[in-house]
Parts: structure tokens; sequence; C-alpha cells
């Protein structure tokens, strides 16, 4: 048995039937490791393309782009869009950042909203009595569904150690409703 490659033939002379037992072993072992070698050098780096924008986008959490709440108090929270709009008949996901010690009067959406809470803990009730000490906590990880046309609020409370993040999404427009449009739309609790 010949071979073109010299570390092909060095291994070949390992596998001898004149060595004992364990040396064969052990050079099968090698044999097999280095077996895998010219394979690995004939093979090409890996590289990945450029991403297609109009394929697949990208929003590093440093490019989100929060601002403030329509309406909301100084300090309340932040919006950030992410897909869509909240105005147009487009399906939308969106970020709010609650900050400690607001909460939402009782309102209502023209759409099912489904809620994923990213960071934080946000407290959430049904009803069109504003009631933030029966407000249920919601963690990190929990999922919220809002049914359409149907009062509830939300927010963080005072004591709260950090603000909540949660991703929004649904079908718009949303057409937010206040149950009672004669008082404020956000509550410091």
């Amino acid at each position: 048995m010949t071979s073109g490659i010299p570390f092909e033939r060095a291994l070949l002379s390992l596998l001898d039937t004149d060595h004992d037992v364990g040396a064969s072993r052990r050079a099968l072992l090698i044999a097999s490791l280095f077996a895998a070698v010219p394979l690995t050098m004939q093979a090409k780096t890996a590289r990945a393309d450029q991403i297609n924008s109009a394929e697949t986008t990208i929003i590093l959490p440093d490019a989100i782009r929060w601002s403030d709440w329509n309406g909301g108090p100084p300090h309340s929270g932040q919006v950030a869009t992410l897909y869509g709009a909240l105005d147009r008949p487009v399906p939308y996901l969106v970020l709010m950042k609650w900050n400690s010690g607001y909460m939402s009067a009782p309102h209502s959406y023209a759409t099912d909203r489904l809620s994923l809470v990213l960071s934080g803990t946000w407290w959430v009730n049904s009803g069109a009595d504003f009631d933030p000490d029966n407000t249920v906590p919601v963690p990190a990880g929990g999922f919220v569904r809002r049914v359409a046309r149907t009062p509830h609020y939300d927010g963080v409370k005072r004591d709260a150690k950090e603000p909540a993040v949660i991703a929004l999404f649904g079908i718009a427009p949303v057409e937010l409703q206040l149950v009672d449009p004669s008082r404020p739309s956000w509550r410091r609790v």
C-alpha cells in the first residue's frame, strides 16, 4: 500500500501488523484524527454575506428610537415603534416603557392586543373602575392578551426598582377610548 501523501504513508506504517494491540489502537485513533486534516485544510473559511434589508430587518438595542408618550406626564414612560403604525390598518409591534409610579386610566382598544413583558414587572387589571391596589403583577416573560373593546388599565407601581418594558402586538388602528374622557388618561400612583 503506497500513497502520494507523506503523512498518510507514516500513518500506514503505524498500523503495520507487527505492532502490539495497544499500539495499534492508539495508531488507529491517531489515524482517524489525522484523516480529517486534508478535509479541513481544503475547506474554505465560512463567510456570512451581507443581510438584504429588503428581506430581513435588524434593529440592535442601541438603535431603538424611544420617544415620550403623547399626552403622558413628563418621565411617565416612552414608546418605540419597531414595526407598522398605531393609526393605520396594519399589524404593529411597539415597545412601551413604563416608569415607576404611573398607570393608565381605564381604557379600551378597537382590536385585540398581545403583550409580552420583557423586563420589570407590569401591573394590570380589567374593568372600568380604577383600583391600583387590586392590580396583578406580571413579571418579565409574562404574557397578557387584551380583548378588543374591554376596559382595562395598567402601569408600574411607585415602589418598583426598575421600569417595565412591554412588547405590544396587534392590528391597528388602535383607537384608544377612555372609559371616562373627562378625567386624565394617566394616573400617578
